[in-house]
């Protein structure tokens, strides 16, 4: 018996069967710890024996190319505990599990972190890289060939990702609006592998023209489509127009259960906003992903990909509001104190026309909450840097991001706590106090602006809804939203979008504009400018004037005065669905085409021409940020 046991054989079996046995006792501790900490649990036994699965299919590939069992130990706990714990803390922050679009965006965290938390984001990556690296015994012949077998599965993937993903949609099915409940219904390794398969699928020719008109006519409500054409610059004296995007700007005193010691908003905000009809921006996202509410209100086109489209889909220099109004004579300025080529703004910034772009190098970093300069640090510099330009004769496109406001809503000395939280609710009470300092500092700035700029038109608004903890914590006891974005109802969905929008008309004041999607904040900017030019930022303004529509990754919001419709792609679809859906897919086609395709709906347009180009690219500022 003993020298069965001693033979190489029986020794390698006893082996494989540790590895096996390690990794499976690893998932049931990763399961329990998700459950206890992060409330984090899969729908049913027959997910978690796909899941488990998965994990020991991953270990018996990983065990087979390892130089021993400690290594593959060592290295199966890092690499699975990255992703496993790496996707629990997204779900928890912003509602929605990792996806494939997050390791190519994974370089902007890191610029969003400093201190331990940089630290550890870093080693998230690179001990499981490193330990892979260390474990893989590269002089043997059999992890040369399991390597090649990965590749040929790669590359079959690849070859072929549409029937990949259809045959696990039918397996394991897909909701593409409710992206939490598909990790529920899959675990990790299957979901990565269902969502990487669709991400290449969608990898289609651009639109032929045909399918241009044709998207037209619909936009058009099937009147024969003429394409854009340019008209003369409109008559009359211009006017600056100042766009100021809010990190996280929100009300907090709808959250109830804080008890909140006191309304953290600035009382002359709170009349400013009163006045202005208590408006709301209809925010593409939730907690994070700024550039995608960027993208609408500088471009006039919604996102409806759970991806930034800074990064996927912005690959076209375009007429967007920036553009169309250096057409126009206008100086065009964009101020962001963080790293420049976060989410790709250098490259996206200078593709829709803005002449010059500040970012953190170019401010005076004085007055920092952590990582975050303060607002009023921001608004002193950014007037600073205009000068005169402000009072000169011409026009200025003033566009503001701010920085501070991110979670977890630090503040320094100079701003100490002022409202305090019900024990429990301390991210909600730091949050409050950032919006204590945030609002206060905008009003500042907003007094001085009139004062120098009294014609001025202004917009300002928050980009999203603040994450104030795991599975919406924050919300949940206020009985705003529930914890699974699946079990939202409309007005949650609503209540998911919305963020405070004031629009000052000059010396005309606050104007009442109801609920609008970001989208439509260019053309109504133009509107108000008296710009009548035609601009492809009208074209999400036709074709469906009955209510505004808010689409979102897999289904679609249609907004009334106080009722909302939801539509959610999968299911049977009543008229109006119908319509709006036709209308959404109209939409998204002349956006890939204006944006990522030929352009067709561009042909009769006169772009910005090769002096606004040249003039972008030789500034010193892209000059610099292009190093």
């Amino acid at each position: 018996m003993k020298s069965s046991i001693r033979s190489p054989f029986a020794r390698r079996i006893l082996v494989w069967i540790g590895a096996l046995l390690f990794v499976a006792i690893w998932y049931l501790a990763a399961q329990t710890a998700m459950a206890q900490v992060f409330d984090l649990e899969l729908r049913n036994g027959s997910v978690y024996a796909w899941d488990l699965g998965a994990h020991l299919l991953i270990g018996a590939i990983l065990f087979g190319i390892s130089r021993s069992l400690p290594r593959f130990m060592l290295t199966a706990t890092a690499l699975f505990s990255a992703l496993t714990f790496g996707n629990a803390m997204k779900l928890a922050i912003l509602g929605a599990p990792v996806a494939p679009d997050d390791f190519v965006a994974a370089r902007n965290m890191f610029l969003l972190l400093d201190g331990w938390q940089l630290a550890g984001a870093i080693a998230l990556v690179a001990v499981p890289v490193a330990l892979l690296a260390w474990t893989i015994d590269w002089r043997r012949g059999w992890s040369w060939a399991n390597l090649g077998a990965i590749g040929a599965c790669v590359a079959t993937l690849m070859l072929i990702p549409a029937p990949i993903s259809a045959t696990l949609d039918e397996t394991f099915g897909n909701s593409v609006w409710n992206q939490p409940g598909n990790f529920t219904d899959r675990g990790l390794p299957i979901h990565l592998l269902q969502e990487t398969a669709r991400n290449l699928s969608r990898r289609v020719a651009p639109p032929s023209l045909a399918e241009v008109k044709e998207a037209f006519a619909r936009v058009e409500d099937g009147v024969e489509p003429h394409l854009l054409k340019v008209s003369a610059p409109t008559g009359g004296a211009p006017r600056n127009l100042h766009m100021i995007v809010l990190e996280s700007f929100w009300d907090p005193m709808l959250l109830t259960a804080s008890k909140l010691s006191e309304d953290p908003f600035d009382p002359a905000f709170r009349r400013l906003w009163k006045a202005a009809g208590h408006s709301h921006l209809l925010s593409p996202v939730f907690g994070g992903y700024t550039a995608n509410t960027e993208f609408e209100v500088l471009c006039g086109f919604p996102v409806t990909e759970d991806n930034v489209f800074f990064e996927t889909g912005l690959k076209r220099s375009a007429p967007c509001l920036p553009a169309h109004l250096t057409e126009a004579g206008y100086r065009t300025y964009a101020s962001h104190p963080n790293a420049a080529s976060f989410w790709n703004r250098v490259n996206a910034y200078r593709r829709i026309g803005f002449q010059t772009y500040w970012a953190d190098r170019d401010f005076d970093l004085d007055d920092m909450n952590r990582s975050f300069l303060s607002d009023s640090s921001l608004y002193r510099q950014v007037l600073d840097k205009l000068g005169r330009e402000l009072e000169g004769r011409r026009p200025v496109f003033d566009y503001i991001l701010t920085y501070f406001g991110h979670l977890h809503y630090p503040l320094n000395e100079r701003r100490p706590k002022v409202v305090s939280a019900a024990p429990g609710h301390e991210t909600v009470e730091a949050y409050a106090n950032t919006v204590y300092y945030k609002s206060r500092e905008l009003m500042d700035f907003l007094e001085e602006l009139q004062r120098r700029d009294p014609d001025g038109l202004i917009v300002l608004f928050g980009d999203h809804l603040p994450a104030l903890g795991p599975n919406y914590g924050g919300y949940t006891e206020s009985g705003l939203l529930e914890p699974r974005r699946g079990d939202f109802d409309a007005p949650m969905l609503r209540t998911m979008v919305r963020t405070p929008l004031v629009v000052i008309d000059g010396q005309r004041g606050p104007v009442e504009v109801g609920d609008i999607p970001a989208y439509q904040i260019p053309a109504l900017m133009l509107e108000l400018l008296g710009d009548r030019r035609p601009s492809i930022m009208d074209l999400a303004n036709r074709g469906y004037e009955a209510a505004p529509i808010r689409p979102l990754p897999g289904l679609t919001l249609t907004l009334e005065r106080a009722d909302t419709q939801v539509c959610r792609a999968g299911e049977r679809l009543d008229a109006d669905c119908d319509q709006s859906s036709q209308w959404v897919e109209a939409i998204e086609t002349l956006r890939t085409d204006i944006f990522s395709g030929e352009q067709h709906s561009l042909q009769d347009l006169a772009l910005p021409g090769g002096e606004f180009r040249e003039a972008a690219v030789s500034s010193p500022e892209w000059q610099r940020d292009r190093m």
